[in-house]
C-alpha cells in the first residue's frame, strides 16, 4: 500500500478530485480559498480591535480553518513517511532552462527532491539581495497580491471559476500573465544578481 501512494498518480485524479471537493463546497454555498484562512487567524489574533478589515465573525471560516491544518499535516505526514527516495522527474526542457539559468537539478536524494532548487532555498541565500528578492518581495508581493484581487490563486482559478464569476477570470488570467513575466523575463535577472 506505501509504495502505490509514493508513486506518482494520474493528473486525471487530481482534476477529479477537485471537482468533486468543489462540488461539495458550492452545494453546501462554501467556496475555497487559502488566503480567507489568513484573513481568520489575524481575526483570531485579535487583529479586528485595530483594523476594520479583520473584524468579522471568523467562525464561519472554522471549515476553512480545520481545511488548512489538513494541509499542513497531510503535507508533513506526505513529506515525512510517504515522500518517494529519487527525485522528481520534471521535463527535460525545463532541467535545460534552469540549468541556463544556473539552477541545477539534484541527481541523488542528497542533493534534495527537486521541488525546490537547494542552491536558491536556503538560510545562506535568505540574506542575500537574491534571497531577499525573491522570499522576502515575492512573499509581499504573493500576500499583497491575494488581498488586492480578493483572493489567492486556488481562490479564483477553482472557486471563482466554478461559479462562474468573471472577476475570477479576470483575476486568472492576470495570474498567468504574471507568471509567464516572471518566468521569462523578471526571474532570470534577479538568478543574475
Amino acid at each position: 500500500m506505501l509504495e502505490l501512494l509514493q508513486q506518482p498518480w494520474h493528473w486525471a485524479f487530481s482534476g477529479f478530485m477537485i471537482a468533486f471537493t468543489m462540488f461539495i463546497l458550492l452545494f453546501f454555498g462554501k467556496s475555497f480559498g487559502m488566503s480567507a484562512t489568513m484573513r481568520a487567524m489575524c481575526t483570531v489574533g485579535g487583529a479586528g480591535k485595530k483594523i476594520s478589515f479583520f473584524d468579522f465573525d471568523w467562525t464561519t471560516q472554522g471549515w476553512n480553518l480545520l481545511f488548512a491544518l489538513g494541509a499542513v499535516l497531510g503535507g508533513y505526514i506526505a513529506s515525512t513517511y510517504l515522500s518517494n527516495p529519487n527525485p522528481v522527474a520534471i521535463s527535460p526542457a525545463t532541467i535545460g532552462y534552469l540549468q541556463n539559468l544556473g539552477v541545477d537539478y539534484p541527481s541523488t536524494i542528497q542533493e534534495g527532491t527537486g521541488y525546490v532548487p537547494l542552491e536558491l532555498f536556503n538560510l545562506e541565500m535568505l540574506f542575500t539581495m537574491k534571497g531577499l528578492l525573491l522570499f522576502i518581495g515575492g512573499g509581499f508581493l504573493v500576500g499583497f497580491g491575494a488581498r488586492y484581487a480578493g483572493g489567492c490563486t486556488s481562490g479564483h482559478a477553482i472557486s471563482g471559476l466554478a461559479n462562474l464569476q468573471w472577476p475570477s477570470l479576470i483575476t486568472v488570467i492576470g495570474f498567468f500573465i504574471g507568471g509567464l513575466a516572471m518566468t521569462h523575463f523578471i526571474l532570470p535577472l534577479i538568478l543574475q544578481l
